[in-house]
């Protein structure tokens, strides 16, 4: 089977446009057993294969990945070497005017910023704290948050299919709610207002569908294209792992806060360049970034934690209020078979019992949506700043 049609930009000399080639996958084919290839490469998209769809087809991890072969194997004093490179060739570039020159002023304008553009790139040199390992820590950390921003894309297409379904069936209810008005107008029983209003009630709902559709359609596409696919492309979007509220039960947050200080990113970055510092000035910023960001760590994973345990307070409480509706939709489709209910009543029932059918759906996403940022807290993605 070939690869997909993706389109990426490849920046193929500095200066030169984005051209579109074809791309296949960055890694080769052993990376990956045939029958994962053939699963990343299908017209389906699996919540589990978003993390290797990222890394082999998302347009910015592509041109990372290119853009990190200028820095592979450089140490530190390879890349402060270049600025120290380009602050020399600007001092050998610079030729003193004769001071009888008629543009003796400007020219010596030119050199005097001359000057200090080679100084600054000297100053740089010193101060230079990056090297390949932290070029590669800052596209690994990119990568690590398109593949949360994907994940959280998925999680928002089948939030919009959940609510467009039920505005669907808010639709069906509306209509019948303005025959039943038509029948009763021409019965006698109702009002010119009354009849307006049911058909009001339609189109909105039709209105509030056609919205609806335009968003999910528009989540869908965006998700595509972060994940290698060309727009338009017709792609399933498979399911959601199922949540596990145990796991949420089971959290040691003290124990977490430790692991996301180990694994972020931006300390990462930090203590990589505290190592390659040169100067006293640059390690004791650094040291100091280090320490808050220490504490901005742990205070983002609490938080994250405590947005998760709300959101599974919202669920409990909406499943709750669901059971409380099952409950009363069955003694409604009981008291309408009796002839002790109108329809009018029943239909009434059956929208407050699909509104409470949905909403214990899309909390249920949230839930799973607040998980997933806090694993990804404790993954290495937790706020540093």
């Amino acid at each position: 089977m070939l690869d997909r049609k993706r389109l990426v930009c490849v920046l193929v000399a500095a200066g030169l446009a984005c051209i579109p080639v074809q791309a296949f996958a960055q890694s080769p084919e052993f990376a990956y057993s045939a029958e994962k290839w053939e699963a990343l490469r299908d017209d389906k998209l699996e919540f589990e294969e978003i993390a290797d769809l990222v890394h082999e087809y998302n347009n910015t991890v592509v041109q990372n990945q290119i853009s990190y072969l200028d820095y592979k194997d450089k140490n530190r004093d390879d890349i402060a070497q270049d600025y120290y490179d380009q602050a020399e060739a600007i001092y050998s570039s610079i030729e003193y005017p004769d001071s009888d020159d008629s543009n003796y002023g400007s020219q010596m304008a030119s050199i005097l910023n001359s000057q200090i553009q080679a100084e600054n790139l000297m100053e740089q040199g010193d101060e230079s704290v990056e090297d390949s390992e932290t070029v590669k820590l800052g596209y690994d950390q990119t990568e690590a948050g398109l593949v949360q921003q994907a994940q959280e894309l998925m999680i928002r297409y089948w939030s919009e299919y959940y609510s467009l379904e039920s505005l669907r069936e808010r639709k069906i209810l509306a209509e019948s709610s303005y025959q039943s008005e038509q029948t009763r107008m021409s019965a006698g029983m109702s009002t010119q207002a009354s009849l307006l209003s049911a058909r009001e009630a339609v189109t909105s709902a039709e209105a509030s569908i056609l919205s609806a559709e335009s968003s999910l359609e528009k989540t869908k596409q965006s998700l595509c294209l972060m994940l290698g696919w060309n727009y338009g492309s017709q792609v399933e979007i498979g399911e959601l792992p199922e949540l596990d509220l145990d796991a949420v039960s089971a959290i040691d947050v003290n124990g977490d806060v430790t692991k996301a200080q180990e694994q972020n990113y931006s300390l990462q970055l930090t203590n990589k360049r505290l190592a390659n510092a040169r100067t006293t000035t640059v390690q004791n910023t650094l040291t100091q970034t280090r320490a808050s960001q220490m504490r901005t760590v742990a205070n983002s994973v609490k938080s994250a934690y405590d947005s998760l345990i709300l959101e599974c307070s919202s669920y409990e409480q909406v499943l709750q209020a669901y059971e409380l509706e099952k409950v009363s939709m069955a003694s409604a489709e009981r008291k309408l078979q009796a002839g002790t209910m109108t329809k009018s009543g029943y239909q009434s029932q059956k929208s407050s019992y699909l509104t409470a059918e949905v909403s214990v759906t899309t909390q249920k996403l949230a839930v799973l949506q607040a998980k997933l940022a806090y694993d990804w807290a404790v993954a290495g993605l937790a706020s540093a700043s």
